[in-house]
């Protein structure tokens, strides 16, 4: 099983840099970074509501899960 992250898509959609989401939402760019790359563990649900909340958009939107 994979999730992957599509982070990086709805930043371009929405026009919006990946330090200018970070500053907006609280967390550090390089913690941002970890969750953009897929190489998180986990993520907080306070973290990805201020995302889909900057974002405008839903978690679905930006989490995928594909069959390996």
């Amino acid at each position: 099983m994979a999730i992957i992250v599509n982070l990086d898509v709805m930043l371009a959609k929405r026009k919006m840099s990946s330090l200018e989401l970070a500053n907006k939402i609280g967390i550090t760019q390089a913690n941002l970074s970890i969750l953009k790359t897929g190489k998180a563990k986990a993520i907080r649900f306070s973290t990805l509501e201020a995302i889909c909340r900057e974002l405008d958009c839903q978690p679905g939107d930006i989490l995928e899960f594909t069959e390996e």
